[in-house]
């Protein structure tokens, strides 16, 4: 804060006079520096009326003392959300619908079951209700994650839209997620951090009760490892995460062999989920917290992995005749990141370094990632 003295300056001044200081210090200077060439004479009054007086209440604010807030999203935006959203449900619904038949005949997910119940949605929407709890599961942890997101952009003043979820009529999940635009640069290397750390650390929370929930009711059934090749079945690969759980329950089971309630299949779509965007790559959740670690493994990682993806693509991808998918998802992830690096990465203007308990939730990110990652996640017979 600035003050203001409302004195004139001239009665100021006289209030000591500049010669007697300086007779003053004559005497003095000359003993200990030998010589007074310094000391000047007192200008004259007209001089130093001619300076004009500044009213510092008059002078703007300094612009870094002032952090802009941005304000909430338009109404519009919010009416496109929810409408995404309601879409979003639609089709999980009759995902999670054959996924519950699916449970109760204690078969593998079906295609064809899929491709029966989606004209569901506009003959009989009541007879969708058995995919209720897989869809509000999985709803529930994507908009938690995407939720992070948007309150770490309101903490840091960073201005974005709110969550859209893509809806998608999808035999294997039934929706492509949700995402959030931001719309003015991430200034610090915390802000960075935060933003791409709160969206994969909140949904996974989410999503292990429901995981847990789901072993607990799964049903083993051993015919899931060997499934009938002449029907469209898809097989779901098992986390690290799910592996441990299917121990600590079950010991001594296959965890191939279980068969989650639609409840524990969302949770599995939601780490699924998770672990892609925690790939350690261009503007994916786990290329900002890698860059917010460390600038230099960011840029190589955002170069070599797409390669990795490849690699680990052409390695899970068998002969026909095998019971192995006969595509990979880390073909179309190897050429998003590819083009996802061709785009402009905003610059950082506070590359100061992450505190300590930063570090530690970055460590726990990783281990989210390595809990959640599955090489072949979908397999298709």
């Amino acid at each position: 804060m600035f003050a203001h003295y409302d004195a004139p300056a001239r009665h100021a001044r006289r209030a000591i006079a500049p010669s007697s200081v300086c007779t003053a210090l004559h005497k003095p200077c000359r003993l200990f520096l030998g010589s007074t060439d310094f000391v000047s004479t007192h200008p004259p009054d007209s001089v130093l009326d001619s300076i004009p007086s500044i009213d510092w209440r008059t002078l703007p604010p300094r612009a870094e003392f002032y952090t802009p807030v941005f304000p909430h999203p338009s109404f519009r935006s919010l009416l496109l959300a929810i409408a995404l959203f309601f879409c979003t449900l639609a089709t999980c619904l009759v995902a999670g619908t054959q996924f519950a038949l699916a449970y109760a005949n204690q078969q593998s997910a079906s295609i064809d079951e899929f491709l029966r119940a989606l004209p569901l949605l506009y003959k009989n929407p009541a007879a969708l209700l058995p995919g209720l709890p897989f869809a509000l599961t999985l709803l529930t942890i994507l908009l938690a994650h995407e939720l992070g997101h948007f309150f770490a952009c309101r903490r840091h003043h960073i201005h974005s839209t709110y969550p859209f979820f893509i809806p998608f009529p999808s035999p294997l999940l039934g929706t492509f997620g949700a995402f959030i635009l931001i719309r003015s640069p991430i200034r610090t290397t915390r802000a960075l951090f935060d933003v791409g750390a709160s969206g994969p650390i909140v949904g996974f929370l989410f999503a292990v009760p429901a995981l847990i929930y789901g072993v607990l009711h799964s049903a083993v059934v051993p015919a899931l490892a060997h499934p009938d090749p002449s029907q469209t079945d898809v097989l779901f690969g098992a986390p690290l995460l799910l592996r441990l759980l299917n121990a600590l329950f079950h010991p001594g089971v296959n965890p191939n062999t279980l068969l989650l309630p639609p409840i524990g299949r969302a949770a599995w779509v939601g780490l699924f989920a998770t672990s892609l965007n925690l790939l350690p790559t261009a503007q994916l959740d786990g290329g900002h917290i890698l860059r917010s670690v460390s600038p230099r493994l960011h840029r190589l990682f955002s170069w070599l992995l797409p390669f990795g993806l490849l690699a680990l693509g052409y390695c899970t991808t068998l002969r026909p005749g095998s019971l192995q998918p006969q595509w990979s998802l880390w073909y179309v992830w190897a050429a998003l990141l590819f083009g996802i690096r061709l785009l402009r990465t905003a610059p950082l203007y506070d590359p100061s370094p992450l505190d300590r308990p930063r570090q530690l939730l970055a460590f726990f990110t990783f281990v989210i990632f390595l809990l959640s990652f599955m090489p072949a996640p979908i397999t298709t017979v």
